[in-house]
């Protein structure tokens, strides 16, 4: 055991006395400070199989077998090679985002990294962590990248490297919802770009881009695009909630989210 977890041994009970563990979500009594309450783990939705073997979209036919693809991914052929998402977007995981991002409790990074991690696929071989870039404008009124930070996490508890500037967001875009897929790549256009001093570094590498929410996939797409002309071999996202196509299409796009909102609606794209 390292000093500084024997230390963190020694403080957490005073830690626990001045500051009782809570359940993020609901508030109730829990017996560590991470975590949930058996309730809200309930609520929380882990994508399951069948799935779609590229970008494991839950398929609900449960009789399907084989490598089946969804018909997104047939009518347009993602630049991805999969995704990895911990939940689906729903009610218990926006509270989470929210509270995360927005609410600053940047301690939910490690769980919120660990839910990513069970649902990775076998990262065989050497691999980069590569987090969705924020402008710099955002970052200093936020204090951090929340992809950043998930990405940090899953490169400890992975043992992969981390790149955490691979990607650079050279222009700050509004809010896509509502905008069709046209309008979003116009939107996008010229906003991220490879970092030149880690291009060497990511040539032929294994990427796994990692964000805390994947809404339409616009963004996730324009990384995945720069990284594939960066040359990388592969590029797999991961993220912590996936909105499902049907949210977009009723309309589920934000406005301005706060932890105090409590209307789930599907979070934009940054």
């Amino acid at each position: 055991m390292s000093v500084k977890q024997r230390l963190a041994e020694i403080v957490q009970p005073a830690v626990d006395l001045v500051y009782p563990p809570r359940c993020p979500l609901c508030g109730d009594a829990i017996a560590e400070q991470k975590g949930l309450c058996a309730s809200c783990w309930s609520e929380l939705v882990i994508p399951g199989e069948p799935s779609c073997a590229t970008c494991q979209r839950p398929l609900g036919d449960s009789m399907l077998g084989g490598e089946v693809q969804c018909a997104p991914c047939l009518a347009n052929p993602p630049r991805h090679d999969g995704i990895a998402a911990g939940t689906l977007y729903n009610d218990a995981s926006r509270k989470l985002i929210l509270a995360f991002k927005h609410g600053r409790r940047i301690a939910l990074a490690d769980m919120l990294a660990k839910l990513i991690e069970a649902r990775l696929p076998k990262l065989d071989g050497d691999w980069l962590i590569v987090p969705v870039p924020l402008h710099r404008t955002r970052l200093w009124s936020r204090g951090f990248n929340q992809a950043g930070l998930l990405a940090q996490n899953l490169s400890k508890s992975t043992g992969h490297g981390l790149v955490v500037d691979g990607l650079i967001r050279t222009k700050r875009t509004e809010s896509l919802g509502g905008l069709g897929q046209k309008a979003r790549e116009r939107a996008l256009a010229g906003s991220i770009t490879i970092n030149p001093a880690c291009k060497e570094r990511l040539k032929d590498a294994q990427v796994l881009l990692v964000d805390d929410v994947l809404t339409s996939g616009a963004t996730s797409d324009m990384c995945v695009r720069k990284l594939k002309r960066a040359k990388v071999s592969r590029a797999v996202v991961a993220c912590f909630a996936r909105v499902l196509d049907e949210a977009l299409e009723h309309g589920r796009h934000p406005e301005s989210e706060t932890p105090e909102v409590r209307k789930p609606r599907a979070p934009r794209d940054e």
